[in-house]
C-alpha cells in the first residue's frame, strides 16, 4: 500500500488513475508521494518516509530542488501536458495586443444604454483599431513543449517566425516547423522582431532575461508575452518601457502589484494552464509517473535525477539514489556479493551531481543488505520493491 497527499486540488481524473493500493492520506506526514500544483514547498519539512514529489505541470520554482535531491526525494514535472492550453492564451495574447478589443468591448459596456449605439459604434471604433498579425516577425525565445507549439501556431496564422533555443531537444526539433527561422543569437530576435514570446524556465540566468539593455535592441512598439515565468521580465524596467513607449504592449499571465494597472499591460490572472483538459493531464501523467516510480522504480520526467527505466518489474529491485562520484556502483555490487546476493540486471544512470541505480536481483534482500547499502558514503536513499 501507499499514501498519497495532495498539496493543491487535483483533476479526479488524475487521481481515478491510482489504484486500490493507493490511498489518500490526511496530511504530509508519512505520504509516500505528494501531488502539488502551485502551493509553496521552500518552507516544508519533509520527513524519511517521502520518496516522490509530483507537480501537475511544467514549472517547478515552487520546489525546494536541492533539498529534495539531498534527501533522496525525487521530483517529477508534468512537461508538454498543458503546453496546448498555454500555446491557444499566447495566441489570444498577441490578437489581445494587436487590436485594441478589449477597449471596444469596455465602450460597449459602457455606453449600454445608448439608444443609437450601433451608429455611434461606427465612429468610435476607429479608437480602437489596430494591425493585423499575418506577416509580422513572432520571436520565440525557448523552443520546449510549449515554444514548438506557439511557433508552429503562428506560421499557420501567416507570421514569419523565429526560434531561440540553444539547448533545444532532438524531440522538439523534430515537431519543429521547417518554415521557422532558427537563430543562434537572441540579440537577433530582440532587433527583428514586431513579437517576442518567452517560454524558457526560470532559472539564475534566465532571471531578469528581459530587461532594459535587452528592450534597447528592440523595435519601437514591439509587443513582448510573457507567459512563462513573471521573473523573466524586470518589471522596473518594462514599465518603464511601457510608460515610454519603447514596448507597445506586454502581455503577461503573471499579475503582480508593479505590473497591475499599467498602461498599455495587458495583465490575465494566470490562466495559462487553467482550462479543464490540461489539469486533467497534468494530473493524469503526474499519477503515471508516481505509479511508474513507486511500483517500479523507473524515472520519468524527473527534474533533479537522471531519466531511468527498466520496465516493469518482475523480481525483487533495488534502487538507489546516490551522489554522482567514482566507484559507487563497485561499492554496491560488492556488498551484494559478500551477502550472496545474485543480481540479474542493473542499470545506472547520471545527471549533474546525482546518480541512480536499479539492480535486478534474484534473492530475497534483507534488512542487513538495506542498511549495509544506506550506511555507504553518499548513499541518499535506498528502497527494495518486491
Amino acid at each position: 500500500m501507499y499514501n498519497y497527499f495532495c498539496l493543491n486540488p487535483i483533476s479526479p481524473v488524475g487521481l481515478e488513475k491510482f489504484s486500490d493500493d493507493y490511498v489518500p492520506a490526511g496530511e504530509m506526514a508519512g505520504a509516500d508521494a505528494v501531488l502539488v500544483r502551485s502551493a509553496g514547498m521552500h518552507e516544508l519539512e519533509f520527513d524519511k518516509d517521502l520518496k516522490a514529489i509530483a507537480r501537475a505541470g511544467a514549472g517547478v520554482n515552487n520546489i525546494p530542488l536541492d533539498k529534495c535531491a539531498e534527501q533522496g526525494i525525487v521530483v517529477f514535472n508534468t512537461p508538454g501536458a498543458n503546453a496546448n492550453g498555454v500555446k491557444e492564451l499566447v495566441i489570444a495574447g498577441m490578437l489581445l495586443a494587436s487590436r485594441d478589443i478589449l477597449g471596444g468591448i469596455n465602450w460597449v459596456q459602457e455606453n449600454e444604454e445608448d439608444g443609437n449605439i450601433a451608429k455611434d459604434a461606427e465612429k468610435a471604433k476607429k479608437a480602437f483599431a489596430g494591425c493585423e498579425i499575418q506577416g509580422k516577425k513572432l520571436g520565440v525565445i525557448g523552443l520546449g513543449a510549449i515554444g514548438v507549439l506557439v511557433a508552429n501556431a503562428a506560421t499557420h496564422l501567416g507570421m514569419e517566425v523565429y526560434g531561440y533555443d540553444p539547448y533545444v531537444s532532438v524531440d522538439s526539433a523534430w515537431r519543429l516547423s521547417r518554415s521557422i527561422h532558427h537563430t543562434k543569437n537572441v540579440d537577433e530576435i530582440y532587433k527583428e522582431c514586431d513579437y517576442i514570446t518567452i517560454h524558457v524556465p526560470a532559472l539564475e540566468d534566465t532571471k531578469g532575461m528581459i530587461n532594459k539593455n535587452a528592450i534597447s535592441l528592440m523595435k519601437e512598439g514591439v509587443v513582448i508575452l510573457n507567459f512563462a515565468r513573471d521573473v523573466l521580465v524586470n518589471s522596473e524596467d518594462i514599465v518603464d518601457a511601457l510608460v515610454g513607449g519603447k514596448v507597445g504592449r506586454y502581455v503577461t499571465d503573471f499579475p503582480t502589484p508593479e505590473i497591475a494597472g499599467v498602461k498599455h499591460a495587458i495583465v490575465i490572472p494566470h490562466l495559462g494552464a487553467s482550462t479543464a483538459e490540461s489539469e486533467d493531464n497534468c494530473a493524469k501523467m503526474a499519477v503515471e509517473e508516481l505509479k511508474d516510480f513507486l511500483e517500479n522504480g523507473n524515472i520519468r520526467n524527473s527534474v533533479n535525477f537522471p531519466a531511468c527505466d527498466m520496465g516493469v518489474r518482475d523480481k525483487t529491485r533495488i534502487t538507489i539514489l546516490h551522489r554522482n562520484i567514482p566507484n559507487m556502483i563497485g561499492q554496491f555490487t560488492a556488498l551484494l556479493a559478500k551477502d550472496n546476493v545474485n543480481i540479474d540486471d542493473m542499470t545506472n544512470k547520471s545527471r549533474g551531481s546525482y546518480a541512480y541505480t536499479m539492480i535486478d536481483v534474484d534473492n530475497d534482500v534483507t534488512e542487513d543488505v538495506v542498511k549495509g547499502l544506506e550506511m555507504i558514503e553518499s548513499v541518499l536513499k535506498v528502497r527494495v520493491i518486491a
